[in-house]
């Protein structure tokens, strides 16, 4: 399931005899570490955590059953080959983040369109759209998706990253963050969240979750804009539906 499905089981595992539990896998979107951590606590399961796409039709990068290093998306399945790639498709060196290149026994062109292949199939590679580094163990960590950098005066600000720290805030069940456009600075940080039950929107609370964000990371990426929601937009699976929120603007 995606991560967003696992936290709304949260809510309820406890109701429920889930003693025949026996594996969790997790894909579709970046497993948080808030998710794993509750989610295990929860029903003392670990989520196996992974990555594929609808052009390679499969995982080509898993964590295994015993999920040696959380928060890392995996380690290569027996079969494909990736490496991390920058603008132009050259290779990176060891923990440099940059696009995510795979290839495989299984992968896609595309016909009868030459834009989407100049995209997504380069020199025989698919480009996954996913900003990840690889570090000197061969652990593949997931960034962001390369849509969902925010450059905001010169600084490169993962969206991925603010939503790890803003899920830790007591008041906040869901959230999502976007980049808005702002004439000084090109983009700002925009999140966009859902209250826990019992908490109350306000400007004194998004004044309080802005200094949350500050504390945990530096001060620039902080969401300078901050809009209550009654629920985030999802797909039918659980995805959060990104561009949405991006369309508000």
């Amino acid at each position: 399931a995606v991560p967003t499905a696992y936290n709304a089981m949260m809510e309820v595992a406890s109701r429920y005899d889930l003693s025949s539990l026996r594996f969790c896998a997790s894909a579709g979107e970046h497993l948080r570490d808030h998710t794993f951590r509750n989610w295990q606590n929860a029903t003392g399961m670990k989520l196996v955590n992974g990555i594929g796409s609808t052009e390679m039709r499969n995982h080509f990068i898993a964590q295994p059953l015993s999920v040696d290093r959380p928060g890392a998306t995996g380690r290569l399945l027996p079969g494909y080959t990736a490496r991390i790639v920058d603008q132009e498709g050259n290779p990176l060196p060891c923990c440099e983040k940059g696009w995510m290149a795979v290839k495989g026994p299984v992968g896609c062109r595309y016909f009868d369109d030459p834009e989407r292949q100049k995209i997504y199939v380069r020199q025989g590679w698919n480009i996954t759209g996913d900003i990840f580094e690889q570090d000197a163990d061969g652990w593949f960590w997931y960034i962001d998706r390369g849509d969902d950098m925010i450059v905001s005066s010169g600084y490169n600000i993962s969206a991925q990253e603010v939503e790890q720290i803003l899920i830790e805030h007591p008041k906040i069940k869901e959230c999502a963050v976007v980049g808005a456009p702002d004439d000084e600075r090109g983009q700002i940080v925009k999140a966009f969240v859902v209250l826990a039950d019992g908490a109350f929107p306000g400007e004194d609370l998004a004044h309080d979750i802005q200094e949350f964000v500050k504390h945990a990371v530096a001060p620039y990426k902080y969401p300078r804009l901050v809009r209550f929601l009654d629920e985030l937009p999802k797909t039918a699976t659980g995805k959060i539906q990104r561009y949405l929120l991006k369309e508000m603007e």
